[in-house]
């Protein structure tokens, strides 16, 4: 080991007369550093931004919903009372949902409103919450509008908006839609615009009135727990045949199937720039061998063993690598600390839901990338290491 410890040491220091081999592996230091910074940041931000979404979906989304497995079959109060009383630990919200048209003078525009009863509602939605304490909802017919719908309509507090419903009423000689006037006492702002334009929120009273509903009936229930991908297998467990449940991870599979399949598609990717890098540990290794042929034939031919040999260049491209792996892990911890603490990278709050960078490494990310770059650093050390040892002695002293 001291002999390998020896050669290691020489072999990193600075050689005047091949300069080239020591910009060569300050290259591949370099670039091992830099690609690990790279896929630590891109990890950290791609976790961040997944996260976000998951916040605002699953807010809008309601962790959990029951619903009538058809169309026959309704959610009725005795349902509510009795998922109350089996499961005290959880927060159930009813509601009643209708497709519209909200038209105020001759601007129209589709969407979705839901009759709630706030006071439950506040507790598992904080968007609405929120809103809720920036208006003054109490009378009958008030609603709280998306900051998109709102603003379409350029509407003030207290202005009057008809929503024309799906369902019909006999007018005449013929059917006419359902339309009845609200007025907009405050708006909200999920920040997802697929939310801002089209959701509507009213009391559950006046929806049931509006659409002349029987006072028991409901259309289905928010579901808020603390554990929701655990919860619902319990309320399915419990829930009589004509009621379904459904996960807000499930409403959204699509959406982050896609971001998953990304994630690891990026991993991938900016694993390839730390191996591309790791390249330049091969070609300075067999560079510093093809260059000092005649010292390692001397080492052989003294009694040094070809073990030692390898375990040589073994380590010096550990070495190399090792410290570009290093170096790397605090570039990217630098990276994000700096991205989450100073307004370095602004977002247009309106498109990406937050102003703010969103930055969140977790700790299998950040494992699997230091392993996956030490396994390259290894692998790539190794081919130059066994190069070393199949150096013919003889053939090597007669000629150099």
């Amino acid at each position: 080991m001291k002999l390998v410890s020896y050669l290691v040491k020489k072999y990193l220091r600075f050689d005047k007369s091949q300069p080239f081999i020591t910009i060569s592996a300050i290259l591949a230091f370099l670039g091992v550093s830099i690609g690990l910074m790279v896929l630590i940041i891109s990890m950290a931000i791609m976790n961040g931004t997944a996260k976000e979404f998951k916040d605002r979906i699953s807010t809008m989304s309601y962790p959990i919903t029951i619903l009538p497995t058809s169309l026959d079959q309704n959610v009725t109060v005795y349902d509510l009372a009795v998922l109350q009383k089996k499961f005290p630990e959880y927060t159930f919200s009813p509601f009643i949902d209708s497709q519209v048209i909200l038209k105020r003078g001759k601007e129209l525009e589709g969407a979705m409103v839901f009759g709630v009863d706030f006071e439950t509602e506040a507790k598992i939605n904080k968007i609405i919450k929120k809103a809720l304490t920036q208006s003054d909802v109490g009378n009958r017919y008030d609603m709280i509008l998306g900051k998109g719908l709102a603003k379409t309509f350029y509407l003030q507090r207290g202005d009057k908006v008809t929503l024309m419903f799906t369902k019909m009423q006999p007018g005449g000689f013929s059917t006419i839609p359902t339309m009845k006037r609200f007025t907009f006492k405050g708006v909200f702002d999920s920040g997802m615009q697929a939310y801002d334009n089209a959701y509507v929120y009213t009391a559950i009273d006046d929806l049931r009135r509006v659409l002349r509903m029987s006072p028991k009936s409901i259309d289905g229930i928010h579901v808020d727990s603390p554990h929701p991908m655990e919860d619902i297998k319990k309320i399915q467990s419990f829930l009589p045949s004509y009621l379904g449940v459904v996960g807000w991870w499930q409403q959204n599979g699509n959406l982050f199937s896609a971001m998953a399949m990304e994630k690891k598609a990026l991993f991938i990717v900016l694993m390839l720039i730390v191996l591309v890098a790791s390249l330049n540990i091969i070609s300075s290794l067999l560079m510093t061998v093809m260059n000092r042929r005649r010292e390692i034939a001397l080492l052989l031919s003294l009694g040094a063993s070809r073990r030692e040999i390898r375990r040589t260049f073994f380590l010096l491209g550990s070495a190399i690598g090792g410290a570009g792996v290093a170096f790397g892990i605090f570039l990217g911890l630098l990276g994000i600390y700096l991205l989450s603490h100073f307004d370095i990278v602004t977002l247009p709050a309106d498109v990406y839901m937050t102003s703010k960078l969103p930055l969140d490494l977790s700790p299998v990310d950040f494992w699997s990338i230091v392993f996956g770059a030490i396994a390259i650093v290894l692998i790539s050390s190794y081919y130059p290491a066994k190069k070393a040892t199949e150096i013919d002695v003889l053939e090597t002293l007669r000629n150099e």
